[in-house]
């Protein structure tokens, strides 16, 4: 599992900076400045790329640790509202870390 878990937080964090730059940065320049090069740069690399993949990873992980589905339906949204993604990234990282330390691991449940 620890795998997944890494997984989801490369692309939340590749997922979160993107979407930053294009809200951020990216529409202002192609709205007040009349450039939308930039929003095209990165716009298609988050919304064709980075946000499905952010989805499937949120998706494996869901199916290892049997989140509610409501949970997963605000973690998915988190890819979409700016600077969300950071703060929902470290609470699922924190609520596994303490699942894992409450769980008695495989290696010494016959022990």
């Amino acid at each position: 599992m620890q795998g997944a878990v890494t997984r989801y937080r490369v692309m939340a964090y590749v997922t979160g900076a993107l979407l930053i730059v294009l809200c951020c940065v990216a529409v202002p320049l192609k709205f007040f400045a009349h450039d939308g090069t930039l929003s095209t740069v990165v716009g298609m690399p988050h919304g064709m790329l980075c946000y499905p993949l952010y989805l499937v990873t949120t998706f494996d992980l869901y199916r290892r640790v049997r989140w509610p589905l409501g949970k997963v339906v605000l973690i998915v949204l988190a890819g979409i509202i700016p600077f969300l993604t950071f703060y929902v990234e470290r609470r699922v990282v924190a609520e596994l870390r303490e699942r894992a330390h409450t769980t008695p691991s495989a290696d010494t449940a016959g022990v």
